[in-house]
């Protein structure tokens, strides 16, 4: 089935399955079979011919490569214009010809001196012989025939008629029609054909009273009487002169004013030297017939052309049947074509904003210049050439004409039945169903770089025929999914007040195609939600997304439709509140069975957003959210698997949170009613949030930054909150701050608790204390004041004082509150214990976003703390070493002062405060190099005692100015959303076309399925044997020593980490560096692990740290190209502020899970697909895990070895108990530093070595004991590696060894390091990584030296 019968079929049946190809983002939507649906199913149909060991060992599934994953950090998306294309399809300024003047100098029976008559002449004047009748009837009756015939363009103006004037009549008429048309156009319209040809100096002629005289009337003066706007029409003889004078007048005019000349539009008969046609065959006013009777004058002109000559009598034209504006008769219908072909022709000559000014302004300029071209065509065949101002391309041989000259011949032959039998059936011409397949045609083969297709004008004109209206819009709609272009140019050739008209009918089957249209307009021009709420149009969309007959995908459109026109404009935002919007939109989202996996993800997701976008800045709409339950039924939105949808949910709920200056001002502290229960809801939203901190997705996480819309409101409350550290009561301050994972117990003061928050939700390890502080670490002295330098700011830091030391280091990260004392008073503000936990949990969240892995997302957590005065300090993370306490843990010295208070003001500001403020200089104790490092020398403040005690100072706000008024400007601090505009784009792509392979990626992955296929083979079938080839040594540079090494499965790379942040990537077989970055540029520690996503494709680079933090890059092969995809913290539900360490991942490309796990005693389950924390898998032990492998064979299983060693297998389908659990190393108690799954399809055996050096071979079927044991490392192994598919593995120590070792324990060969020039040995071995594919080894030492080692058969690609 062709597309276009596809959509059509698509668009008009209502009870069709579902198709996926109008989302192309491919929302996934996962059951409980994920893992065996993953590994087989695709690459089943794929590759018929392929065995299940090829299966099993190349997943196809591919991850993080959703449009998402675009440029997320690099910038914020852009929803529809404002502007920009805007003005180019809008008329700027539509106007109307509100006055004609019509003047005829007929003077009928004299003829002129300079004109000589040939025999036979033209005669016709308006279709009428002068000589028919009396002189004075004559010229009354063409007269009045002439305004007939312009009155048919412009019925409504108001027309004026002068025959055969004299100068004053002239002026008087000019005038009166300028009075009239106020700053409407005025078009005057001069018949000479009685009178000499104008004058070189630009003079036409009139009469005197006595007509014995031709008196000269300047065109300086005509047009002084006019002015402008104006358009003249001149049907005389050298009216090229007249043209020329007016060009000429006007130039200089607007070479001193504005541009008035744009205001002025000539046509005229012929060129300067030329004189009108006296062919009989032609009227006398040609040029004015082909105006104002273009049917007539047209088929007068072909029939003496055509075939039919013979058999049409010309006295049939004039008795063609049917009104001119009734297309379902014979000559409405030949209007109709004449109009769409002459449209079509000017639409593709003329530059569209020349279009758009002659043929869309104004409706009788359009019908003037759509036949001056038929003029043209005619006149052109008499040697005369009429000319136009603006100067129009000759468009007389264009060949839309021949299909012009065709309809017209076949309306013509069936011209003599239907004037002989009247009541004969009317059959319409099939010129628009070859035009529609002409654009058919184009849509098959047409693209953005070939020319637009030329029957777009045509097009409009079909959406005006009920049947061929639904084929129209159908083809429209696949125009429009090509792109912004497409919309542009539908829209400049005026599709728009179409479109709108047509949301007023009822028709069932158009309403899903008109919402795709509008979905496509909308996504380029948002302004056109003003026409839209002007013309109810809203309602339309409002029905279609309550109708259930409609695809989820389809009412999507439609939640889009009315976001957008809700999106900033009050006015849509109350019509959509009056027409229910909010009541539906919830029903649907209610309806929406979070379990139900056919429930469409788009959908859910544009729910959300439209009720954000309508609740946004509104105070009436969030109200009657907030009274229809709306923070509840959003809830299970946000455990969603799709993170578009849980975005949404999370942008809707801030949405939720008043930001408005009536609300904070009116309520912000008191107990008022309606503001009290307000700040109830806001509380419940606000816990509803803080959950969502722990999501895997950056652009969940980045919607989260709307709590600072509740910091806004709260601003006083929080800083309160925050402000309680200073308070002297050691007694309060623990209970201060409460765990997390304990405000669900929380009751009283707070609507609908449970519904808000789960009790055992999961909650990010990210959230950092505001303080570290314990009985003995507050320094509150007796006397009043509060010194600086107490241990009350989490990793604060003071800098920009004058005695700030230079030379010291930066600390770990850290904030500093800001003007957190207002002229040296600390405020307080009552409130209750359950708001004070919340706003607790609000500052604690704020604090974890300003930390978060993703560079955005912590700027957004920074602008969350600025609103409510706190600076978060980023500074370079310092050199870490294993005796550091880092001011993170909360297991640092609590009594040693590692925290100080830093104003933002500068040191001048602080000396000029409103009260006196004393600084004095404590004690400076000598730096310790284990965590004092960094530290600036602190001041302290110091109060005096009576105003700690004052209750209406605040906390100053330098950001936001501790003085004066905070109005709207105040807002621009706010961390703006980016989930709807990301959304918008969605829509903007095409959605009609099924998105096909590029045939070269196709290839590309085909061919490496078979270097994988030939290397598994070779490396299951072939003999190893030593490994003692080095093929090369590469000097990283790191100072920290490497850590972690990765080689690339199809390129002669490897990309080695230190312990800090550096990643460097190198060509091997080159020995050629190819790129070298940071992955962070905070305080994480150092990196733990590297890892290849999608390896048999464009490979990601998983970079984990050892706190946990993930960050995945793409491009990091290319200098300087590396893009950050994803980040996210992998290990949760720490306490607050406790970091993780010695955090151990893994990743499993069969299942797309990502395990983790540290010190909690849990392994984290995390689908990069959902990029959802989707399961924690309890770890049996009361011991942490210290090395993690997941089966690369076998979806959805783990082995984990512990610092106890013992050694534990898990499978995620029974997450409740291991599958496998045993102590193998027991001779001596040292942790188990890797383990890992055997090669080949068996997950029953697995190798496991410890710190003592023992490996240990295990069959869990009987895991009672080691059936091998190889004591490879006396009390030093530091690293194990297994080969995925050769029975090989290897071991490397701290004594500068690497051991390799078959599956039977036969040691292979052994790697020594030797001394090197200089007799330093090289350092210990720290990491080790086999190439998955072929039997190398990369060795990464504690000196910063990476070595390739393969067997003497080794051979470069």
């Amino acid at each position: 089935m062709a597309l276009g019968d596809r959509m059509a079929s698509r668009f008009s049946q209502s009870s069709a399955s579902v198709s996926s190809h109008l989302d192309e983002c491919s929302h996934r939507q996962e059951g409980d079979a994920v893992l065996q649906r993953r590994d087989s199913e695709a690459y089943a149909g794929a590759y018929p011919a392929m065995d299940a060991t090829g299966m099993a060992y190349l997943p196809q599934t591919v991850f993080l490569c959703e449009s998402r994953h675009e440029g997320f950090e690099e910038c914020a998306a852009t929803g529809p214009s404002e502007g920009g294309l805007v003005s180019k399809w809008r008329p700027k300024d539509r106007m109307k010809t509100g006055c004609v003047a019509l003047v005829v100098c007929l003077n009928i029976g004299v003829d002129p001196p300079d004109v000589v008559k040939i025999s036979p002449c033209a005669r016709m004047e308006c279709w009428i012989d002068p000589f028919s009748m009396t002189p004075p009837k004559s010229l009354d009756t063409i007269g009045k025939s002439l305004h007939a015939q312009y009155e048919r363009w412009q019925p409504r103006a108001r027309y004026r008629l002068q025959l055969d004037p004299t100068v004053e009549e002239v002026k008087k008429l000019c005038s009166s029609c300028r009075k009239n048309a106020r700053s409407e156009r005025v078009l005057f319209h001069y018949n000479g054909h009685g009178v000499p040809k104008p004058t070189a100096n630009g003079e036409i002629w009139v009469f005197n009273k006595s007509y014995t005289q031709y008196i000269p009337l300047p065109i300086s003066e005509l047009d002084s009487w006019l002015k402008t706007p104006s358009i003249y029409v001149f049907d005389c003889s050298a009216a090229g002169i007249i043209v020329n004078a007016l060009i000429e007048r006007q130039e200089w005019n607007s070479s001193g004013a504005s541009g008035s000349s744009k205001d002025c539009i000539l046509l005229a008969a012929c060129e300067p030297h030329e004189t009108l046609p006296q062919s009989a065959e032609f009227p006398a006013d040609v040029f004015t017939s082909c105006l104002t009777t273009p049917i007539k004058m047209a088929l007068h002109w072909l029939c003496s052309r055509s075939w039919l000559h013979d058999f049409i009598d010309h006295s049939l034209i004039d008795k063609i049947p049917g009104r001119q504006n009734d297309r379902k008769t014979l000559l409405g219908e030949l209007n109709w074509i004449f109009t769409a072909v002459t449209d079509t022709i000017a639409w593709n000559v003329l530059p569209h904003d020349l279009f758009q000014r002659l043929f869309r302004q104004d409706l009788l300029v359009a019908s003037l210049f759509r036949n001056f071209l038929l003029a043209e065509r005619i006149m052109k065949t008499a040697n005369c050439s009429p000319i136009s101002y603006p100067l129009l391309p000759s468009t007389h041989q264009h060949h839309m004409w021949d299909a012009w000259d065709m309809a017209a011949e076949i309306c013509l032959s069936k011209l003599p039945q239907l004037v002989a039998d009247p009541t004969a059936e009317f059959q319409p011409s099939p010129f628009f169903t070859e035009q529609l397949t002409a654009f058919e045609l184009w849509l098959d083969h047409g693209s953005v770089h070939k020319k637009p297709p030329e029957q777009l004008p045509i097009v409009l004109q079909v959406l005006l025929s009920q049947s061929h209206r639904f084929k129209a819009l159908v083809l429209l709609g696949r125009f429009l999914d090509m792109g912004h272009w497409a919309v542009d140019q539908a829209l400049s050739v005026g599709i728009f007040p179409y479109v709108l008209k047509l949301l007023q009918t009822t028709v069932m089957e158009l309403r899903q195609i008109l919402v795709f249209i509008w979905t496509k307009i909308l996504a380029l021009d948002k302004s056109c939600q003003v026409d839209l709420v002007k013309d109810g149009g809203h309602s339309y969309f409002i029905k279609f997304l309550d109708s259930m007959d409609a695809y989820p995908e389809q009412r999507a459109m439609a939640a889009f439709v009315l976001a957008v026109i809700v999106d900033g404009h009050k006015r849509g935002q109350e019509a959509c509140i009056q027409a229910n919007l909010i009541h539906v939109c919830l029903k649907h989202l209610q309806l929406a069975n979070p379990h139900e996996t056919q429930t469409e993800p788009l959908l859910l997701q544009w729910l959300c957003l439209c009720l954000g976008k309508l609740w946004e800045d509104f105070h009436d709409a969030q109200l009657i959210g907030l009274q229809a339950d709306a923070p509840a039924i959003f809830l299970h939105l946000l455990s969603e698997p799709q993170p578009e949808v849980r975005a949404a949910a999370v942008f809707a709920l801030g949405t939720l949170i008043d930001v408005s200056d009536s609300f904070r001002d009116g309520h912000g502290g008191d107990e008022d009613c309606d503001g009290d229960e307000k700040s109830k809801a806001e509380l419940s939203i606000a816990k509803s949030l803080i959950q969502v901190l722990g999501d895997g997705s950056p652009l969940v996480r980045s919607e989260v930054a709307v709590v600072a819309r509740f910091g806004f409101g709260h601003n006083k409350q929080l800083k309160s909150s925050a402000s309680a550290y200073w308070k002297p009561h050691p007694s309060s301050v623990l209970s201060s701050f409460p765990s997390l994972t304990n405000i669900s117990g929380s009751t009283g003061g707070c609507t609908n608790t449970n519904q808000f928050m789960q009790q055992s939700s999961s909650l990010s390890s990210q959230i950092v204390p505001v303080m570290r502080a314990a009985n003995d670490s507050m320094a509150g002295s007796r006397d009043g004041r509060i010194s600086t330098s107490s241990p009350i700011m989490p990793a604060g830091i003071m800098h920009g004082s004058p005695a700030s030391d230079d030379s010291s280091q930066h600390s770990d990260s850290g904030i500093m509150l800001k003007d957190a004392v207002t002229n040296g008073v600390i405020n307080r503000f009552p409130s209750r214990p359950l708001d004070t936990t919340v706003y607790s949990q609000c500052v604690i969240t704020m604090l974890a976003l300003a930390k978060d892995p993703s560079p955005r997302i912590a700027a957004l957590g920074r602008r969350a703390l600025a609103i409510i005065g706190i600076e978060y300090v980023v500074s370079k993370g310092a050199k870490y070493n294993g005796g550091s306490i880092h001011q993170g843990d909360l297991s640092a010295q609590p009594t040693t002062p590692t925290f100080g208070l830093a104003r933002s003001s500068s040191w001048f500001d602080m000396h000029t405060g409103h009260l006196p403020l004393t600084f004095r200089t404590p004690p400076v104790s000598p730096p310790r190099q284990n965590y004092l490092t960094g530290l600036r020398r602190v001041y302290s403040l110091e109060f005096r005692p009576h105003q700690l005690g004052s209750q209406d100072a605040g906390l100053a706000d330098p950001l936001l100015g501790s003085t004066g008024s905070r109005g709207t400007s105040e807002r621009s601090l706010l961390p703006q959303s980016s989930i709807y505009n990301w959304s918008c784009g969605h829509f903007s792509r095409p959605l009609l076309t099924a998105l096909d392979d590029n045939e070269d990626v196709m290839a590309r992955r085909e061919q490496r399925e078979q270097v994988a296929l030939d290397g598994i083979a070779k490396c299951q079938h072939s003999s190893v044997t030593k490994l003692n080839n080095q093929i090369a040594s590469w000097d990283t540079r790191f100072e920290t020593g490497t850590k972690a090494t990765l080689l690339l499965p199809f390129s002669p790379i490897v990309v080695a980490a230190d312990e800090n942040k550096r990643i460097r990537v190198w060509n091997y077989e080159e020995a050629t560096p190819l790129n070298s970055f940071d992955n962070h540029n905070s305080s994480d520690k150092g990196i733990s692990k590297l890892c290849l996503v999608n390896e048999l494709d464009d490979g990601l680079l998983l970079v984990a740290s050892t706190e946990g933090n993930i960050r995945i890059w793409k491009d990091y092969t290319l200098k300087g190209g590396q893009k950050l995809v994803t980040a996210f913290s992998s290990v949760q539900n720490l306490r607050p502020g406790v970091r993780a360490s010695n955090a151990v991942v893994d990743w499993q490309q069969q299942s797309g899970y990502l395990y983790a796990s540290s010190e909690v005693s849990s392994i984290f389950l995390w689908d990069l697909d959902k990029e959802q924390n989707v399961s924690s898998i309890s770890s049996s032990s009361n011991s942490s895990i210290s090395a993690l492998s997941a089966s690369q064979v076998h979806g959805g299983q783990v082995a984990a070895g512990y610092v106890d060693g013992s050694v534990r297998i898990f499978d995620v389908r029974t997450p409740d108990m291991p599958a496998c659990a045993t102590r193998l190393h027991t001779q001596r108690v040292e942790k188990v530093v890797g383990i890992g799954f055997q090669p080949g399809l068996d997950p029953t055996k697995i190798v496991s070595a410890s710190q003592a050096g023992d490996i240990q071979f295990l069959d869990i079927r009987n895991h009672s004991e080691a059936y091998l044991t190889i004591d490879a490392h006396r009390g030093s192994l530091t690293a194990l590696v297994i080969h995925r598919h050769a029975p090989v593995i290897a071991s490397g120590s701290a004594k500068q060894i690497v051991k390799v070792f078959s599956l039977d324990g036969e040691q292979l060969s052994i790697i020594r390091y030797y001394p090197t020039l200089m007799a330093q040995r090289i350092g210990s071995v720290s990491c080790l990584a086999f190439h998955p594919y072929r039997v190398l080894l990369a060795a990464g030492a504690a000196d910063a030296c990476v070595s390739i080692h393969a067997d003497d058969n080794y051979q470069a690609r």
